[in-house]
């Protein structure tokens, strides 16, 4: 397949997998507030998930952040609701989930390219850069200032998200403790950052850090998870605890939903061992 067409099956997957309200998914009760971001010259919608006993005790928190974190057209409710079954069940600890409702997903998640082919998909413009200072800089004093928080943290998100996840472990691997990639989308830039990791991994983690990432059947997307899975068994820090969870029976409209539970468990559950 060229590149173009490509990117343009990866368009057509992505629209249909961010507006498919096929699910159903129950609301859960949570907060929502708004920040007006310098930033981003925006005011963004934020949705957060407590545990059903937050309120009445003193206990401090870990936070999981997420972008597409939408509550209509995005995955907020659906990994809010993982998050309350796997809390009561016992399978990982209370936490906060920070859900950020996005207006330009494309702009946001995406870094930098030098492959003219990529702006028929999103902008080459780096927002990723000033999306991330945004929750850096502007929504984390902002969570930590309106909840009880500890100084655990970490981030989650698929597809284009998944690929912020990775390049936000890759350019400032102490920015979360935890990182959860579903299907990054890591044919980016010509596959800029698996070409790369091995040199980004010299910037290794300052704390042990944890990393969860998941590569479905799509081919321009398995080929590149395959591969920085051997550069980690080859280059990762003694700091990191990595975990990369081949799925070729799963879709890259199926993976998140299908793996969400089990990258939850091995992330949060502080037994586990590479």
């Amino acid at each position: 397949m060229n590149r173009s067409l490509a990117v343009l099956v990866f368009a057509i997957i992505m629209l249909s997998c961010k507006q498919d309200a096929q699910y159903n998914d129950p609301i859960p009760v949570h907060d929502n507030f708004t920040i007006e971001s310098n930033l981003l010259e925006e005011t963004r919608v934020i949705n957060v998930w407590t545990p059903p006993n937050y309120k009445t005790n003193n206990e401090a928190l870990p936070v999981m952040y997420m972008p597409d974190g939408g509550v209509v057209q995005e995955d907020f409710p659906h990994i809010a609701n993982t998050i309350a079954k796997l809390v009561e069940s016992k399978e990982i600890a209370p936490m906060i989930l920070v859900g950020i409702e996005n207006i330009d997903r494309r702009k946001d998640l995406s870094g930098f390219s030098e492959v003219k082919e990529d702006e028929e998909y999103c902008p080459l413009t780096d927002g990723a850069k000033t999306f991330r200072a945004f929750i850096t800089d502007e929504l984390m004093p902002e969570i930590n200032k309106r909840y009880k928080t500890t100084n655990k943290k970490g981030i989650i998100g698929e597809s284009l998200a998944g690929l912020f996840v990775i390049e936000t472990f890759f350019v400032d691997p102490n920015i979360f403790d935890f990182y959860i990639a579903m299907d990054p989308s890591l044919w980016w830039n010509n596959h800029y950052l698996e070409r790369n990791a091995k040199k980004y991994l010299e910037n290794e983690p300052s704390k042990t850090t944890k990393l969860w990432f998941a590569g479905s059947d799509a081919k321009d997307i398995s080929t590149h998870t395959n591969s920085l899975a051997k550069t980690l068994r080859k280059s990762a820090s003694s700091k990191l605890i990595w975990k990369y969870s081949d799925e070729p029976n799963e879709q890259h409209n199926t993976i998140f939903r299908a793996t969400k539970e089990k990258a939850l468990i091995w992330t949060l559950n502080v037994n586990a061992t590479k």
